[in-house]
C-alpha cells in the first residue's frame, strides 16, 4: 500500500506518544523524534518534499500539530523552544484520542469564537494545516495561469511562437540566439551559440500545434536539417509527441531534448516569460529575538 505524508492532525497522537514520559523536550528534538519513530520508513522523495517557502513538509506538519495541541491544552511550552505534555494530555485515554475526537477538541480551542459560526463544519473536517492551505491556493493559481498561458501560445502567430521560444531559452541562461530565415530554413527555427565564438551550437525547432501531435517524421526531418557542426537540438511544441517521435529522438545519434506544452508552460512560468507577478503576500512569524533584546 502506498504511504503518504501525514496530515497535520495525524501527527497529534505521535507527538503525545513521544512526550508521554512527561519530560521537557526541545521543540526541534520533538520534530526529529516524531519523524524518526513514526515516519522514517516513508520514501525519501516524500520526506524531502518542501513547502512553497522551502521548509520540509513533514517537519512543517509536525510543528503545526504541536501548535494545535498547545492551543487545545494538551501540551505547554514551559520556556522558549521547549515543549511538555500536560496533565490533560497524560490523562486522555488512547480511545479518546481518536483522530476525530482530538481533532474536534483541539481545533475548537484554536479557532476564535467569532469565526466558528461562519466557518461551520468545513474547517472541522479539514485535514489541511494553514501552510497546506496556503500552498494549495498557490498551486491552484499557478495551474490556472499555466492553463491560460498554453491557450494563448496556441493562438499566437507561428513566427511569434518561435521568437517566444528563443526568448525563453535566453532567459534560461543559454547564449545569444540567431533567428533563421523564414523561408528555406530546412526545419530550423533558431540557433543558439553556447559560447561567444559560436563553436558550440544548439538548433531549435518550434511547432505551434493546437491538437496535432508531433510525429516521428517531424523528428526525422529535424535531425536531417541539423548540419554537421552540431549534435544538439531542442524540439518544442504546444501539443505533445507521439510515442514513435519520442523513440526516434531518444535513439538518435544527436542529443535531442523534447519539450511538450506542459513542460513549456512550466518553464515559462518559472523564468517569467509571458507572465508577471501580480501580488506579493507576506507571512510573518513571531520575532523572539526582539523580545529578548537588551533594549527592552
Amino acid at each position: 500500500m502506498t504511504r503518504e505524508l501525514p496530515k497535520f492532525n495525524e501527527t497529534f497522537l505521535p507527538i503525545l506518544e513521544v512526550l508521554k514520559n512527561g519530560d521537557v523536550m526541545k521543540g526541534r528534538d520533538l520534530l526529529i523524534a516524531v519523524e524518526e519513530q513514526y515516519y522514517s520508513d516513508l520514501p525519501s522523495d516524500l520526506l524531502e518534499k518542501t513547502t512553497k517557502s522551502g521548509a520540509r513538509v513533514i517537519e512543517n506538519r509536525i510543528a503545526w500539530g504541536k501548535s494545535y495541541l498547545k492551543k487545545g491544552g494538551l501540551v505547554v511550552y514551559p520556556r522558549r523552544g521547549f515543549v511538555q505534555i500536560t496533565e490533560k494530555g497524560l490523562n486522555t485515554s488512547s480511545e479518546a484520542l481518536s483522530l476525530r475526537n482530538i481533532k474536534s477538541d483541539v481545533i475548537s480551542f484554536y479557532e476564535p469564537e467569532q469565526q466558528k459560526a461562519s466557518r461551520g463544519s468545513h474547517l472541522q473536517n479539514s485535514d489541511a494545516s494553514p501552510q497546506d492551505l496556503i500552498d494549495l491556493g498557490f498551486d491552484q493559481i499557478e495551474q490556472e495561469v499555466k492553463d491560460e498561458l498554453l491557450i494563448r501560445l496556441k493562438e499566437v502567430d507561428p513566427y511569434a511562437f518561435e521568437k517566444i521560444i528563443l526568448i525563453l531559452l535566453k532567459k534560461m541562461g543559454y547564449g545569444d540566439f540567431i533567428e533563421t530565415s523564414k523561408s528555406g530554413d530546412g526545419g530550423i527555427d533558431g540557433i543558439i551559440n553556447e559560447d561567444q565564438l559560436g563553436l558550440e551550437k544548439i538548433y531549435i525547432q518550434a511547432k505551434r500545434y493546437s491538437e496535432q501531435k508531433v510525429r516521428e517524421t517531424d523528428i526525422r526531418n529535424f535531425i536531417g536539417a541539423m548540419s554537421g557542426d552540431t549534435r544538439k537540438g531542442i524540439f518544442v511544441t504546444t501539443s505533445n509527441f507521439d510515442e514513435k517521435a519520442k523513440v526516434k529522438a531518444r535513439d538518435a545519434h544527436h542529443t535531442i531534448i523534447l519539450i511538450d506544452g506542459s513542460k513549456l508552460v512550466d518553464l515559462m512560468h518559472k523564468f517569467n516569460v509571458g507572465v508577471q507577478i501580480k501580488s506579493t503576500y507576506e507571512v510573518k512569524g513571531l520575532d523572539n529575538d526582539f523580545f529578548d533584546s537588551e533594549e527592552l
